[in-house]
């Protein structure tokens, strides 16, 4: 008996050790308005948006161009869904990897309003991420119509809209549900108790996360074309400019903002019970 709460006692020490839960972000923290770290956190969110944009863009113009069928073009010629499903998987992996240590790697105003309602981040740097992020979604269809204007314009410049044979609440529902997927992941892969107690599982964040993103899009490209990502369909969006992708884009707003929100209670108040152990403290230090 001593020794198993002796073996018990070291447990307790080995975690307290190896595991702290980061305190709430503050909602306003106008301190880091005078940091640089912030400001090159910014920086790498508009690149990262950029590159992911540009990449992912001409991925599907190539694929559409490929298929043509004025063209000569087949269902089995190019990349097909599973080859943009890829890029768009891949280039997050790649971009999460590189930026993850600067910015956190969000790339995505979902993860980034999904992680403030989480209290993962201040108000502040989650404004300013989303502006970056829909900056560089801009700049980076920009760059892809920019070299491939032709094929850009036809091929609709890899712009969301809701596909022929469903409706905007179908369309709603699969964006919801597969930023829910997203965000979660973003939360399960990166929080610091897991990593602590699973330490011995080399589980690198950037690949469940990439893979996330890649299994959404095989299930979503027939619908919407996967948005789940505000800024990229905002990206699109704005330089493409026709009606019909301004009729539906709001749903690549409200969708992904909401699957994000539950994906953040859900995670940080039910699995991780962050209200009850609040209240807790609450009533202990009463």
């Amino acid at each position: 008996m001593t020794k198993d709460v002796e073996v018990h006692q070291e447990q307790g020490e080995y975690s307290a050790k190896d595991y702290q839960d980061p305190p709430p972000s503050p909602l306003f923290d106008l301190d880091e308005l005078r940091k640089w770290s912030l400001y090159r956190a910014i920086i790498a969110e508009f690149i990262a948006t950029l590159l992911f944009l540009y990449i992912t863009i001409l991925t599907i113009i190539g694929y559409n161009s490929q298929t043509d069928t004025n063209k000569g073009g087949t269902e089995c010629d190019g990349v097909g869904v599973l080859g943009i499903a890829w890029s768009f998987g891949g280039m997050i992996f790649i971009l999460v990897y590189c930026t993850a240590g600067i910015s956190g790697g969000h790339i995505n105003p979902a993860v980034t309003f999904g992680l403030f309602v989480g209290r993962k981040i201040s108000l502040i740097r989650a404004f300013l991420y989303i502006a970056a992020q829909s900056a560089g979604a801009i700049c980076g269809a920009g760059l892809a119509k920019g070299f491939q204007k032709s094929y850009f314009d036809r091929y609709g410049g890899g712009a969301n809209f809701v596909h022929s044979g469903y409706n905007k609440g179908t369309a709603l529902g699969a964006e919801i549900i597969g930023t829910f997927v997203l965000v979660y992941t973003v939360f399960s892969a990166t929080d610091p108790k897991r990593n602590a107690r699973d330490s011995h599982v080399p589980v690198l964040a950037p690949l469940p996360i990439g893979f996330a993103v890649f299994m959404v899009h095989l299930a979503t490209i027939p619908i919407t074309g996967t948005g789940i990502n505000p800024a990229r369909s905002f990206g699109s969006a704005v330089i493409y400019n026709k009606d019909k992708i301004w009729d539906d884009h709001w749903i690549f707003w409200v969708g992904p903002l909401i699957g994000a929100s539950v994906a953040a209670v859900y995670h940080q108040y039910i699995l991780r019970a962050a209200a009850i152990k609040a209240l807790g403290s609450f009533r202990s230090n009463n």
